[in-house]
């Protein structure tokens, strides 16, 4: 598809070279069973071990505390139900925010139904999240806490480091896990200096393929599996792994340089902010400071979102409404930050990547002057 304007990249983004080269070397080369013991299964599990190193280094983990599943969302209900259930003796309650991903927020709501107590934690009008208001939901039946990294609605950055090390000076036994799908390959993550247990990641939000996803495990936490079979990964998720995918997000680690790409995309941020400040009916959702520049969200006043939506595609011009998952429903993210339903009907999420350019916003601030002159307002 050509001559496209992808503004969408929090949902998903396009797969690099680097990494559609490594899934066609590895369908046609490296197709054995990992779990074989012949030189076939060999080779796929030298690979596989390669990517786990690659991963590892970056965020400062060891290779044997990574592990592979089938997406992010996968990573989050491994990562929650898997410790929920593996410290449900010590507790029952679960401390999150109103804003985390429906992964996250599903998952919660799934083991509220099954006995567990769920606190959450809104956002400030700002969408920033309180660290000491976290914390201060966390007491003695506490077992697990979750907050993500970056919002994928709005690219607040969450104190996590702060709520990892507050929580576990009340609670040591405490499970900290951060959902860091929007964060990982885009900031500097290290582990130790985070101060979490579990963290997940996908490999279809830095131009890998989609149907992988990455969970760390430290190894000084346990958590139950949610698949059976025949033992792969440590016995955390069982399930041949998909050598392919798995190389094609080897081959998105490769390609990452997240300063470069931060300088790139912050400059296109700040671009974006000026040319849309000149539009009367736009308002900025997204924070102004402690924000990833990755993600804008803004609000056309007086005009729907999929109105809008829907003349930006007919320009081939490709952005979205909020979280991908949410299928046009409503931005939960917004409504908790308070904001009015009609400014929340006029949302808009762009997002940029590595591969845009200053002229995209132009194409993007033309088209949406257009569309304030010539579509009806709601």
């Amino acid at each position: 598809m050509s001559g496209i304007i992808y503004l969408d990249n929090s949902a998903t983004t396009k797969p690099c070279e680097t990494a559609i080269e490594n899934i066609n070397n590895a369908l046609k080369t490296t197709w054995g069973n990992p779990s074989s013991l012949y030189d076939l299964g060999v080779d796929s599990e030298v690979l596989i071990d390669g990517v786990r190193e690659d991963i590892s280094s970056i965020i400062g983990a060891d290779s044997n505390e990574i592990y592979f599943s089938g997406s992010g969302t996968e990573a989050n209900n491994l990562a929650l139900i898997g410790a929920a259930n593996a410290l449900k003796r010590r507790g029952n309650k679960i401390v999150t925010t109103s804003v985390e991903h429906p992964s996250v927020l599903n998952t919660c709501k799934f083991l509220e139904g099954n006995g567990f107590e769920v606190t959450y934690i809104s956002p400030e009008p700002d969408g920033h999240i309180d660290a000491e208001k976290f914390i201060s939901a966390i007491d003695e039946k506490t077992i697990l806490v979750s907050v993500m990294l970056v919002n994928n609605e709005t690219g607040a950055i969450f104190p996590v480091s702060e709520i990892a090390f507050g929580a576990k000076e009340k609670n040591k036994n405490i499970i900290v896990h951060s959902d860091c799908v929007q964060a990982f390959g885009k900031l500097a993550i290290d582990v130790s200096d985070l101060g979490c247990d579990l963290i997940s990641a996908s490999a279809h939000k830095i131009h890998g393929p989609k149907g992988i996803g990455i969970l760390y495990k430290s190894k000084k936490c346990n958590i139950k599996p949610l698949i059976l079979g025949g033992g792969q990964e440590k016995g955390l998720r069982s399930g041949t792994e998909s050598v392919p995918l798995i190389a094609g997000l080897g081959g998105a680690v490769k390609e990452l340089n997240i300063s470069e790409a931060n300088k790139h995309v912050e400059n296109l941020y700040n671009y974006a902010m000026e040319k849309l400040s000149n539009l009367g009916d736009v308002v900025v959702n997204s924070p102004t400071q402690t924000r990833l520049p990755y993600i804008l969200n803004i609000s056309v006043n007086g005009f729907r979102s999929e109105t809008l939506l829907h003349f930006l595609e007919s320009k081939k011009i490709y952005v979205s409404s909020g979280s991908a998952c949410s299928k046009g429903k409503g931005s939960h993210v917004l409504t908790e930050m308070g904001l009015s339903q009609d400014r929340t009907d006029s949302a808009l999420r762009i997002s940029f990547s590595k591969l845009n350019k200053m002229q995209d916003i132009d194409a993007l601030y033309e088209a949406l002057v257009l569309a304030t002159k010539t579509l009806r307002r709601k």
